[in-house]
């Protein structure tokens, strides 16, 4: 499937957030978000989050797209916790 999301957010470093919608809005829509909050001594916290609305989303399941997305997070952990060439 694909999606021509609509970004509503971009702060470089900070937040990244944007909606994607199935044909129309209100049918099925997912807003997704990535977050970046410094917390000092080279560590930051990430958080990714979305929500799903819409007419159809009792009759989706979401766990697809929740099996990929911590896949994505954990290659991005480990990405981001090796060392810099």
């Amino acid at each position: 499937m694909t999606f021509k999301p609509h970004v509503l957010d971009a702060e470089p470093n900070r937040q990244l957030r944007w909606i994607g919608r199935v044909l129309i809005r209100g049918l099925f829509d997912g807003e997704h978000s990535f977050g970046i909050e410094p917390l000092g001594d080279n560590r930051v916290r990430f958080t990714h989050r979305e929500r799903f609305s819409g007419l159809f989303v009792p009759f989706f399941s979401t766990g697809r797209s929740q099996q990929g997305f911590e896949e994505m997070n954990k290659a991005l952990k480990t990405r981001a916790e090796q060392p810099m060439a």
